[in-house]
Parts: C-alpha cells; sequence; structure tokens
C-alpha cells in the first residue's frame, strides 16, 4: 500500500507530499497540477515494470511496433521544474527532479527515493543521480552517482553488485545472485507494490467493443469490458454483487446479464438483462451506465490492481447515484486490497465523502503570480472541520474556499519565516 508521494522538482512541484490513504480525493482548478500527479505514479509504476529511465519518459514499443507503454506527458525537457538562476558567477545545481513513495509492505514501513537528471550520462538521456531504499530503520541501499562511470552499489550487509545507470536500481537487484535471498524478498515486495498500478480512463467507443472470451484484464479504456464482466459473472457470489450494484447505481430494473458469442467471430457482447424480460446491449447502454460497469469491472475484477488512479470518476455520473459509487468504493478499499485515487472537480463528490476519506483529500492550487503549484491536506485548511459540517464541503469547493485558504496559510507562513 503506498501511503506517501513527495514531488521534488516535478514539473510544477517544487517539494510537496501527497497524503495517500486507500481512497484518496485530489481536487484543485484546471492547470493546478493533478494531472502531474498521476504522470508522477505513472512513472514509479513504470520502474516497477522494469523499464528504463528512456523507455519509461519516451515510451516503450514492442517488435512489432505497438505501443506498450505511452509516454510520459509533455516533453521530455518540461518534466523538471527548472528556475532560472539569477546568479552569473556560480554554476545553477544540476537540474534533476526526485519522487519519494511511502509504502507499507510486508507490515514495515518503506521509503524508496529516486533523484534523475538529464546531464548525467555522457549520451544524450536521463539517468539517476540518487537513489536508495530504506525498510524500516534499515537501509537496504543508498547510492549517490555524481560520475558516469561511478556504477557499484552495496547492498544489504555489504553485497556489492554493478549496475547500469539507464535503469533503476530497485529492479536490477532481483536479478543478481550476489545480493541476498532476503533482500531481494524484501525489494520483490516494493516492486510488486508499484508494478501493480492501473491507470483508467473508460472511453465510451470503447467499452461497447466486443472481446475475445476468456480476457479477463480490463484494458485502460474499458476495453474488454464484455470479457471481464463475463468472468466475474460466472462466480455465484461476485454475480450477486455485479448485478445488485448495477441495480442501485442505475435506474434499471437490472435482473442479471447475458454474454452471447458472435458466431461469425466468436466475439462476446454484453447484454444487460431488466425484469420485465427487456435487454440492453452495450451499444444502446447510456455513456454513464458504461462508466459504472468499467468500475465494478475494476472492483470486482479476478485478478484485480492494488490502486487505481481515476481521473474525474465522477464525470458522466449523476449526483443522484454519485454518493452510491461513494459507498461501492470507500467500502471496497477499506478491505486492504487496492487503493483508488482519483482527481474530482465535483462539489457532490466532496459532499458524499466519508470521514476516511475526508481525511486523505487535498487540494491542488497555485498561488497568484506563481507557477508552483503547492499541495495541502484539505483537513488541515483552517477550520476545515467544522465548516464541512456547518456548510459542507461542495459548497466550499464551489466558492473557491480550498484556495482562498491555503493562501491565507502560506502567506501567514511567509510571514512567520519572515
Amino acid at each position: 500500500m503506498i501511503t506517501s508521494l513527495r514531488l521534488l522538482d516535478f514539473k510544477n512541484f517544487t517539494d510537496e507530499t501527497l497524503r495517500v490513504g486507500p481512497f484518496t480525493v485530489i481536487v484543485g482548478a484546471n492547470a493546478s497540477g493533478k494531472s502531474n500527479i498521476r504522470d508522477a505514479f505513472r512513472f514509479l509504476h513504470g520502474i516497477g515494470r522494469g523499464y528504463t529511465l528512456s523507455e519509461i519518459i519516451g515510451g516503450r514499443y514492442g517488435a512489432g511496433g505497438q505501443v506498450e507503454w505511452e509516454p510520459i506527458r509533455g516533453a521530455a525537457n518540461e518534466i523538471i521544474r527548472i528556475e532560472k538562476s539569477t546568479n552569473r558567477i556560480h554554476r545553477p545545481p544540476l537540474p534533476a527532479f526526485g519522487l519519494e513513495v511511502g509504502l507499507a509492505a510486508d507490515n514495515k514501513n518503506a521509503t524508496y527515493t529516486i533523484k534523475v537528471s538529464p546531464e548525467i550520462t555522457r549520451t544524450a538521456g536521463f539517468g539517476i543521480t540518487y537513489e536508495r531504499l530504506q525498510l524500516g530503520q534499515e537501509t537496504i541501499y543508498e547510492k549517490h552517482i555524481s560520475i558516469p562511470d561511478d556504477r557499484k552499489v552495496v547492498v544489504g550487509n555489504g553485497d556489492e553488485i554493478r549496475i547500469a545507470l539507464d535503469r533503476p536500481v530497485l529492479t536490477q537487484i532481483c536479478g543478481m545472485r550476489r545480493v541476498a535471498e532476503s533482500v531481494r524478498e524484501q525489494v520483490e515486495s516494493i516492486i510488486d507494490v508499484l508494478s501493480s498500478m492501473r491507470f483508467l480512463d473508460p472511453a465510451p467507443d470503447r467499452m461497447r467493443l466486443t472481446a475475445y472470451p476468456g480476457q479477463t484484464v480490463l484494458g485502460d479504456r474499458g476495453e474488454n469490458l464484455p470479457a471481464v464482466l463475463n468472468d466475474i459473472y460466472s462466480d455465484p457470489q461476485r454475480r450477486k454483487l455485479l448485478t445488485s450494484w448495477t441495480r442501485e447505481l442505475t435506474p434499471m430494473d437490472v435482473s442479471g446479464f447475458e454474454f452471447p458469442v458472435d458466431r461469425y467471430d466468436d466475439r462476446i457482447r454484453l447484454f444487460i438483462r431488466e425484469r420485465n424480460g427487456r435487454k440492453v446491449s452495450a451499444h444502446s447502454a447510456s455513456d454513464g451506465t458504461l462508466r459504472f460497469l468499467t468500475l465494478l469491472a475494476a472492483m470486482f475484477g479476478t485478478d484485480p490492481a492494488r490502486l487505481y488512479f481515476f481521473e474525474e470518476m465522477d464525470t458522466g455520473i449523476h449526483p443522484a447515484r454519485l454518493w452510491l459509487l461513494l459507498r461501492l468504493i470507500e467500502k471496497q478499499t477499506t478491505k486492504g486490497r487496492i487503493q483508488v485515487i482519483t482527481t474530482s472537480h465535483s462539489p457532490d463528490m466532496l459532499t458524499f465523502s466519508g470521514d476516511t476519506t475526508f481525511e486523505k483529500m487535498s487540494v491542488v492550487c497555485r498561488l497568484e503570480d506563481s507557477h508552483d503549484a503547492i499541495v495541502r491536506p484539505v483537513a488541515d485548511l483552517p477550520n476545515a472541520r467544522k465548516l464541512r459540517k456547518s456548510q459542507g464541503l461542495g459548497r466550499l469547493l464551489t466558492n473557491g474556499w480550498m484556495e482562498t485558504a491555503v493562501a491565507f496559510t502560506e502567506g501567514d507562513d511567509e510571514e512567520d519565516s519572515g
């Protein structure tokens, strides 16, 4: 489970930390930096998948030219937040960005830190300048890299290995026989958390597509929805959950689902069956209904990810049903199997959020006349708990109170430091 994410000179963040809980809601105005947080999680996910830095940043392509990994959003030189130096005598610090993620793995708290710069390698591209893995009070490894040939790392109790500078040490350790098995197991538990992330952005045209039987993995845009739901439906317990939640989340009087196989191409189609015998195909279902089904497929799938990141999960969801969706997510995430992070502009999502979700809710904003974004827990803003009960978070969001409160608090901090 991920517990925090610190962003250091990453895009428009100087040094900000996001608190992460079972269900984390991130609010903020357009262009404030919410999507940049998603990019940071994608970078960590790329590490977990074992990619090189160039693949994480620039994309990975299979032997047939197919896209296996989308590039990090934006140009490569836009990843690092660079503040122009006004000092003409001294050379500015080496441009770099860093990410530090707090995790709970195997009942231990861990911290993984990585810093990356484009100037550490002799050729064009990014290289690692610093990396550390700490498990509890024990440092598994810590590596400062200041010259291109500095490739030795001491791991655990003294095992020395040689590394490649274009790939994180974390994912190189697992294949090193010289490293103690206990250390490799600890590292693998961290990699398991980072590798098990999904970034879902369902699209109606993809969710309506037929699918080949046997598919149990939902595509990022909602591909394979009929096959994944068919797999869920084959289990009696999950079938009951799928049917009951669909009935609650939509105005349809759902009694079940049908998954006929097209005799011409052997692909599965999706039909929603109502109690009066009416059948609604995926092609006729509303966009909101299909988004509900995609979220249910993620929650109840055979092999769910440890973490799901949604951008504006509430898109296309009627406010009268949104509270039910939140109840579902809060219920599923409290079980400890999955985490969900979503950005949102919806006042209703904030209004309907439970107490646990409120404690892990953050606002991202840019102060006046500043490019830099800051992240603050909503619960830590002045009188937030009192105002939540008296006025409701949705109203506070609509009135711009959160950004005003952050600006007021930051102004006090600047005066105190002066």
